[in-house]
């Protein structure tokens, strides 16, 4: 999986390339880490994830937590099998999806 986080004036952008599944969901977790603090505005830009299993939710659960607590998070480019997993969890009611 690749990851390329950029970070300005409160706004942070991961975009993720590659399967979010359980062996690659540690590598996401290290790189996001301590990084959130200063964040209002959070992005996961899935536009290139053609997968995501319960390690990648859980990732964005804990995200989504923290930034329900100081600003706001998105995840925009899903594909329509991310989307359809989203529904079948329910994340499609917790999550903004673009």
């Amino acid at each position: 999986m690749q990851i390329d986080i950029t970070q300005e004036n409160g706004k942070m952008t991961i975009a993720l390339e590659g399967r979010l599944d359980t062996l690659t969901a540690p590598q996401l977790e290290a790189e996001i880490q301590g990084k959130l603090g200063n964040v209002k505005e959070l992005i996961f830009d899935f536009s290139k994830v053609p997968y995501i299993s319960s390690g990648g939710l859980r990732i964005l659960l804990t995200a989504q937590k923290i930034m329900n607590k100081q600003g706001s998070m998105v995840v925009r480019g899903a594909c329509a099998e991310i989307k359809e997993i989203f529904d079948v969890t329910g994340f499609c009611h917790i999550l903004t999806v673009e």
